[in-house]
């Protein structure tokens, strides 16, 4: 009976080990990109061929999203 307890005893503390060490590797940090400019993401539309007004909405969006500086008025 003493060896079992001694045995679940070694298990726990080898999962709790592996389980720190996994927490460990998830917390790298995460790339983030700067939010990028009005301008830029009209002329990253224009390339990719979307209309003028379209590119307008698309950056709208990504306005409000944190990805593209609002446009300076």
């Amino acid at each position: 009976m003493r060896r079992l307890a001694i045995t679940l005893a070694v298990a726990a503390a080898a999962g709790a080990v592996s389980g720190a060490m996994a927490t460990t590797a998830q917390a790298a940090p995460v790339r983030q990109q700067p939010p990028y400019t009005w301008a830029s993401c009209l002329e990253a539309a224009k390339q990719h061929g979307e209309s003028p007004s379209y590119a307008q909405w698309h950056c709208d969006q990504l306005v409000q999203k944190g990805w593209v500086l609002p446009p300076e008025s």
